[in-house]
């Protein structure tokens, strides 16, 4: 454990780097975290809870970049703090060179959210929603309609967009989901296990869409409990654990340090006393 600990401590002093002494950002990130924290304090100090405790990093620009750990390791809450949905306790994030607790309204132009639960209307058709969250854009009907036809053509969803949505497979749900979240064309795009519920020949499309997508110079960030969905896709990852970062690099860079076969491998040797504690 003290192996891990110092070796996160030169990590996070890495990613402070990123940030200017002068307080300028490198441009060469899109998101810049430093000593991030979200505590939820209880009615008796007992029930406190650190959900994020002392996090940094950094995620380049046009880079898909991984945030894995067991479940309640602080991922979704570090994804809300970075969105705006949650007020971090202390620290700095940065988003698109945009302070997320100064200027929220400029970083939510910047940014769009696939979360975990499908934000789909159910009685609505593929089509129509992807219409919807575009008006909520307040996008031309134009742009909208090119959008839509474009985006349903990559996933292969034409023909079932015509459908109202309540009918569609939870695999469907999800990739309609992740069209919806990007109807905008955001620049940063937070996945959150966006492939739930998809079998693996639609996994392996959706893997294959979102791959496409960092080619069109965007950055992504995701979260995903399938870790050789992140060994495929990642260029980074952060495993987080209690709320701390635990491991920070480039899959093939973490696997030959821990001499794992995989990512998994690693993940499993760096989190398994929790997983085996069933906590």
């Amino acid at each position: 454990m003290r192996l891990i600990k110092k070796k996160v401590n030169v990590l996070e002093e890495i990613s402070k780097k990123h940030i200017n002494s002068n307080g300028s950002i490198d441009n060469s990130n899109t998101i810049e975290v430093k000593d991030l924290k979200k505590h939820f304090i209880g009615k008796k100090s007992f029930n406190d809870v650190k959900a994020v405790d002392g996090i940094s990093f950094h995620v380049k620009k046009g880079e898909i970049f991984g945030l894995l750990g067991p479940n309640g390791a602080g991922k979704t809450t570090t994804i809300n703090m970075l969105c705006g949905l949650l007020k971090p306790t202390e620290g700095t994030a940065i988003v698109g060179s945009y302070d997320v607790r100064k200027n929220l309204n400029k970083v939510k132009e910047l940014i769009s959210v696939c979360p975990q639960e499908a934000a789909v209307f159910p009685f609505l058709t593929g089509r129509e929603n992807i219409e919807y969250f575009g008006n909520m854009h307040l996008m031309s009907k134009e742009k909208i309609k090119e959008r839509a036809e474009k985006l349903l053509k990559l996933l292969g969803l034409l023909e079932a967009s015509k459908r109202k949505a309540k009918h569609y497979s939870g695999g469907m749900k999800r990739q309609l989901n992740l069209l919806v979240a990007l109807i905008n064309e955001p620049k940063i795009l937070f996945l959150d296990e966006p492939t739930v519920g998809m079998d693996p020949r639609v996994r392996r499309k959706t893997w294959e869409f979102i791959s496409s997508i960092k080619k069109q110079n965007r950055t992504i960030i995701l979260t995903t409990h399938y870790i050789e969905e992140a060994e495929a896709l990642c260029d980074r990852v952060a495993i987080i654990d209690y709320g701390k970062l635990v491991a920070l690099g480039p899959p093939k860079e973490l696997m030959a340090e821990h001499k794992a076969k995989n990512l998994e491998e690693v993940f499993l040797k760096i989190t398994g006393r929790r997983i085996l504690e069933g906590i």
